[in-house]
C-alpha cells in the first residue's frame, strides 16, 4: 500500500518570531521544526505501510529551508518527501494549500491520504477536507484507530459522546487526532539514513497549478490578558454560590 502523509513545517514556537513590516506575515526561518500534530499522521502512516509492506511518502507545502523538519519525519521512517515550495506561494490560503497538495500527490499517486486535523501555527482545520474533495476520495475525520484491509480503510471518528466506526474503500484521506498512536523516536541510524532518502522540490510549474490571491492580514494585536477569576468567600454557604454559577452556565 502506497501512503502519503500530508506535513508542515513550522518555527519553533519555543523561540522568538518575526512578523514581516507590510504584510503582517510570519517571517519563516531557515530552520524549521515539523508540526508536532504531524507526527501522530508520520506514525500511523508507517505502520499501516509496514503492515502491508508498503511506502509512506511525505508531502509538504511551504519555504523549505534546510528541510529539518521534513528529515525529523524521514528519520521517523518515511521513505521520501516531496516539497513544493515557491515565491508565489507566499500567503496562500487554505484552498490554495489544498489545491497544491492535491496536484502534488496526484503526481505522486496513492492508495491512502493520512493528514493531521490542523496545523499549530494556522489552525483553519479545513484543509483535509477539501483536499479529499480536490482528490474526489472519501473523507474520515478526527480518527482515534485507524485499521486497512481488502482495499477498505476503517476508522473510530471522535465525537462528543465516543465515537462512531466509519468505513470507505480505497483511495481515501483520513485525518487523524493526536491520541491516534504513540509517535516513535528517531534513533541515530534514522537520523543519519535520513541525509541520504530523496526529497523532490517542486514548484507552482511542475505541478501545473497556478497561485489563488494571497491572504490580507489586516493587523496583528496581543491576546487580551486573562481577566481574574470570581473569588467567593466561604462562609459555611460557599457551595450555594457555585450551584448558582453553573445554573446560570447551563451547565447543571
Amino acid at each position: 500500500m502506497k501512503v502519503v502523509v500530508c506535513v508542515k513545517q513550522i518555527p519553533d514556537p519555543a523561540t522568538p518570531y518575526k512578523i514581516e513590516e507590510g504584510t503582517n506575515w510570519l517571517v519563516r526561518p531557515e530552520d524549521q521544526i515539523l508540526d508536532d500534530t504531524d507526527r501522530y499522521g508520520v506514525e500511523m502512516g508507517l505502520q499501516l505501510a509496514q503492515a502491508s509492506e508498503g511506502t509512506v511518502t511525505l508531502v509538504s507545502m511551504g519555504p523549505a529551508g534546510n528541510a529539518q523538519g521534513v528529515r525529523q519525519a524521514l528519520a521517523m521512517g518515511a521513505d521520501k518527501a516531496v516539497l513544493v515550495d515557491d515565491e508565489g506561494l507566499r500567503g496562500s490560503d487554505a484552498l490554495t494549500t489544498a489545491r497544491v497538495l492535491a496536484a502534488a500527490i496526484s503526481k505522486e499517486g496513492y492508495d491512502l491520504v493520512i493528514a493531521g486535523t490542523e496545523s499549530t501555527d494556522g489552525y483553519a482545520g479545513v484543509v483535509p477536507q477539501m483536499l479529499a474533495e480536490l482528490l474526489d476520495v472519501p473523507a474520515l475525520t478526527y480518527a482515534t484507530s485507524v485499521e486497512t484491509g481488502d482495499g477498505s480503510v476503517t476508522i473510530n471518528r471522535q465525537t462528543v459522546d465516543g465515537y462512531d466506526t466509519v468505513e470507505a474503500s480505497l483511495p481515501a484521506l483520513v485525518s487523524v487526532t493526536a491520541g491516534v498512536v504513540e509517535p516513535r523516536y528517531p534513533t541515530f541510524k534514522g537520523i543519519m539514513d535520513a541525509k541520504k532518502k530523496p526529497v523532490d522540490n517542486l514548484s507552482l510549474d511542475d505541478l501545473g497549478v497556478e497561485a489563488g490571491p494571497a491572504q490580507t492580514v489586516v493587523a496583528i494585536t496581543d491576546a487580551p490578558e486573562r481577566a481574574a477569576g470570581q473569588k467567593i468567600e466561604d462562609e459555611g454557604e460557599a457551595h450555594l454560590a457555585i450551584v448558582a454559577l453553573l445554573e446560570d452556565r447551563k451547565v447543571i
